[in-house]
């Protein structure tokens, strides 16, 4: 499991160093895949051919279903993490989602997300919880 909020940035050649807490269970293969608030998600490849099972189960008469698997498969790339814990966001996902060179990296259960540190801000003062609105929460999710 993935957790911890981190900030990091990106080298001239694109590459980020991974967290050290996320490294050994990440280990040398990953998928990088645009998430869905305007981030990079990585993936182990254990997590994502789990996710990928589910998306095979998904009905092919349903353009939605459809559309949410090539959304996720069509901004797949499966990366290495070098022996430094490096990766390379690859060019299309950085522009996507708007990253330049300082980042937040975040530990989301399963995988991990990769956010512009000032979007990841700009989000977190619009959206961010109070202890109350966090309580409401827990009792709405039956956490």
């Amino acid at each position: 499991m993935f957790m911890g909020t981190y900030h990091n940035s990106i080298d001239s050649k694109n590459r980020m160093i991974v967290p050290a807490k996320f490294r050994e269970k990440l280990g040398y293969k990953v998928v990088l895949t645009l998430g869905i608030d305007n981030c990079i998600y990585i993936y182990t490849m254990a997590a994502w051919l789990e996710f990928v099972e589910k998306l095979k189960k998904l009905p092919l008469s349903d353009v939605k279903a459809r559309n949410f698997a090539r959304n996720f498969m069509g901004n797949a790339e499966e990366c290495e993490v070098d022996k430094q814990g490096r990766i390379t966001l690859p060019s299309i996902l950085r522009e996507k989602v708007g990253i330049e060179k300082e980042l937040t990296t975040i530990g989301c259960m399963d995988k991990i997300e990769i956010w512009s540190r000032a979007q990841y801000e700009s989000l977190e003062e619009e959206f961010g919880m109070s202890n109350s609105e966090i309580a409401e929460g827990m009792v709405e999710y039956g956490i």
